[in-house]
């Protein structure tokens, strides 16, 4: 893999991340006219969370998370590993990173919106058989934050909401990964991308990718997008955030993906996504800190009933 992370380097541009503008010379000028060459500025996005470990990709880097209430944030497990390969994942100790909510701006950061992580709980088959296997993780935070309009929660996906697996729909991804010069953005950008065909993933990347050895395997478990109509597409420090679509139908927004293969860079074609509601027993079970204890004690009771009729 790293022997081909000179070519990544030289090509990365063309990701989220990148520094150039384009400005209007027009103070009033909408938006649109200000878009970033290599993806959006951000103005708000409120579920968004910076995962930060160090100021560059040999310190830990950043890392992007998604709010998904009031005291949990979803990111992705390799995050947490300043050396991300299946077998250095074995050996080291997870990294607990300083997490903020509510911010756009990386550099500087506001160090008010800051909060405190009490613990962080892998998936248990987190990297059982490749570098992307179940590549999950849900932060918990010391203290439930105060929702506003710029720190709310992303809804997680309810059955029927399944826009992931219709190719062509559009969803939208945010973060401060790398750009031209290789280094993070100071502002959170967003990228609108389009779901890609899954079978066409899964064969790019049954073999490696056009640069990089270690790819994931795409199964139904996983979702990909290709780059927007400009190519522009995530790079290096923008996995763990999520890719949230709103539904045409009723406008309803939700994630439906946390980002785990990031490397794309302009280089790999696809970026790959854990698809969440093929991890929801899991996600909830967590979130309200379920037991073997708990779940016992529940069969126990349920049975009893059962057993009265």
């Amino acid at each position: 893999m790293w022997s081909s992370l000179p070519v990544l380097l030289f090509v990365s541009g063309m990701s989220l991340a990148d520094e150039y503008l384009a400005v209007s010379a027009h103070k009033g000028a909408p938006l649109r006219s200000r878009r970033m060459v290599r993806g959006s500025i951000a103005q708000n996005i409120p579920w968004q969370a910076l995962l930060h470990f160090g100021e560059n990709v040999l310190d830990g880097g950043i890392g992007g998370g998604a709010l998904v209430s009031e005291r949990w944030v979803l990111t992705s497990g390799r995050n947490l590993f300043l050396n991300k390969s299946r077998q250095a994942a074995k050996r080291q100790p997870l990294t607990i990173p300083k997490v903020y909510l509510g911010i756009t701006q990386r550099n500087p950061v506001d160090p008010s919106k800051e909060v405190a992580v009490e613990k962080v709980v892998l998936h248990p088959d987190f990297q059982n058989n490749s570098t992307w296997d179940n590549n999950l993780a849900l932060i918990k935070l010391k203290e439930a934050v105060v929702y506003s309009e710029t720190v709310m929660p992303i809804p997680l996906p309810m059955v029927g909401q399944d826009l992931e697996e219709q190719e062509g729909a559009q969803g939208v991804v945010t973060g401060w990964g790398w750009g031209t010069f290789f280094t993070f953005s100071n502002n959170l950008k967003y990228l609108i991308l389009p779901v890609a065909d899954r079978g066409l993933c899964r064969a790019e990347y049954s073999h490696g990718g056009q640069v990089l050895i270690d790819t994931p395997q795409v199964d139904n478990r996983t979702f990909c997008t290709g780059a927007s109509p400009y190519q522009e597409n995530v790079c290096f420090g923008d996995e763990g955030a999520a890719l949230v679509f709103m539904d045409p139908t009723d406008s309803q927004v939700y994630a439906a993906g946390i980002l785990s293969f990031d490397k794309t860079c302009g280089v790999e074609k696809y970026a790959v996504y854990t698809k969440l509601s093929a991890y929801m027993p899991w996600i909830n079970s967590v979130m309200r800190e379920d037991s073997d204890r708990f779940s016992a004690l529940r069969t126990s009771i349920m049975a009893h009933i059962y057993s009265k009729q």
